[in-house]
């Protein structure tokens, strides 16, 4: 209609003040996550399929007959296990890094000329974060907007050359790359203290999070795993999901949510990790929980009570011989 479009912060390209120190306290706990889980993986072992999706923690994989990979049916549907990483604990949701989000878009022919980062700190980023070697655009003048076209966006800025390499040290300690070999193990008197000290961060992150995505647009696929943090997402066709064909490869953007930017990934619940494993016939007497939750009260720490219904602590799990007789 020809009116143009009044915008808040952070809309406008302009920061929200308030949430600056809620992004540093994010990043500052996702640190705490990577490096408590790092070290709780020595200790804790973590299994893995390696035909599908699934995750085990715990001592002894789990007997449960649900694998549905490429050859599940030479093993009766039996998980194919191998020895699990951090990266089936927080399982890495990467986005493009912009120096300006509300600049050119992404298309399928510059997708290369972009840095990979997660997803959770190219929000922190674009929040008021910064980090050495991925720059970003501080306004200092709105932009504007006449309807969903962007009329002002106050003049093209180049990104200043990188002071140093995407693999420096400022950005490695967000994330998961080789941190098995970065964090030794730790002292067996240390590990409830630092499995508390992580489930604690991690609902830190989980709450920063929803604050910062209440402000900030976040986009995520409606078909694959693909997260763009921005108030577009890209042009990238890299979908190849559902009927990606009548789309041309493009993504289905809808607005993410938290579990899309930080995967919980929930795995079985073991009630006596020393007992005997988990089979077929009790599975629908078992819980479930996220992965970080269950490594961390398998080391040691309180569990958070919102928790507890998932894990399906108050249900005594009968004997093989009792199936029968269960209702």
């Amino acid at each position: 209609m020809g009116v143009e479009k009044p915008l808040l912060p952070p809309k406008n390209g302009l920061l929200v003040p308030k949430l600056v120190p809620v992004a540093h306290d994010v990043l500052d706990a996702w640190k705490i996550v990577i490096q408590g889980v790092s070290q709780l993986l020595h200790v804790i072992p973590v299994h893995a399929c390696s035909e599908c999706s699934e995750v085990y923690v715990g001592q002894a994989a789990h007997y449960i007959q649900d694998c549905q990979g490429a050859t599940s049916a030479k093993r009766r549907n039996f998980h194919s296990w191998v020895k699990g990483s951090i990266n089936d604990v927080l399982i890495p949701i990467d986005s493009y890094h912009l120096f300006d989000p509300f600049g050119p878009r992404v298309i399928h022919e510059t997708r290369f000329a972009y840095d990979r980062i997660p997803a959770l700190v190219e929000l922190c980023i674009q929040a008021g974060v910064d980090i050495p070697g991925y720059p970003s655009r501080r306004r200092t003048v709105p932009i504007r907007m006449l309807g969903k076209k962007v009329i002002e966006r106050g003049g093209s800025v180049e990104p200043p050359e990188q002071q140093c390499s995407p693999d420096a040290a400022s950005m490695l300690e967000f994330d998961t790359y080789r941190t098995h070999e970065r964090f030794s193990s730790p002292l067996e008197l240390e590990v409830p203290g630092i499995a508390q000290k992580t489930i604690e961060a991690y609902e830190r992150v989980k709450i920063g999070l929803k604050k910062l995505m209440k402000k900030y647009t976040v986009k995520a696929c409606g078909y694959c795993s693909e997260v763009h943090v921005g108030p577009w997402g890209h042009n990238a066709k890299l979908c190849g999901e559902f009927k990606h064909q009548w789309r041309d490869g493009k993504h289905g953007w809808q607005d993410a949510i938290v579990d899309e930017v930080l995967p919980p990934n929930y795995v079985w619940h073991v009630e006596d990790p020393k007992g005997p494993p988990l089979r077929t016939a009790l599975k629908r007497f078992y819980g479930k929980a996220p992965a970080v939750v269950e490594l961390c009260l398998q080391a040691g720490a309180q569990i958070p009570a919102k928790y507890k219904p998932m894990m399906r602590v108050d249900i005594v799990v009968p004997d093989k011989e009792e199936t029968h007789l269960a209702a």
